[in-house]
């Protein structure tokens, strides 16, 4: 695969495969541009889309550390919609639903459960409403 990604997981099974398909693995979170374990991956998966997604997840801590501005670990699903906010400003809860794999009309309210707990520890105008969507505002 020669991605060069520095991963960190603690399941041995994929740190095999990692291995195997030529990832830096590393031993301790701190140190890797991914944590494997927080990334939701869909098995089977062939080689090319398990370096997509890496890349991908490589990507959004760059975004996750611009927001912040350092690295900050947050649990996958807030992890995401920080993400996609930012990178869809004004984003309704409908297409950030839909971007999550949520079907919009499910009846479940754990995406503004997340927007809520990320107020909480980050302010209340860390995700902001505007023009019927949410943007990142303020730390």
């Amino acid at each position: 695969m020669n991605v060069s990604i520095k991963v960190y997981t603690k399941d041995q099974y994929w740190n095999h495969i990692l291995t195997d398909l030529g990832v830096d693995v590393v031993s301790e979170p701190s140190t890797a541009d991914v944590v494997f374990d927080d990334i939701d991956i869909q098995t089977p998966i062939s080689a090319v889309n398990l370096q997509n997604i890496l890349i991908n997840a490589a990507n959004n801590a760059d975004v996750i550390k611009s927001i912040f501005g350092k690295d900050v670990f947050l649990p996958s699903l807030q992890h995401k919609i920080v993400v996609l906010i930012y990178k869809n400003p004004c984003i309704n809860i409908k297409d950030l639903k839909s971007a999550l794999g949520i079907a919009p009309d499910i009846s479940t309210h754990s995406v503004e459960n997340a927007i809520y707990q990320l107020r909480k520890n980050y302010g209340r105008d860390f995700i902001l409403n505007a023009d019927g969507g949410y943007k990142i505002g303020s730390i």
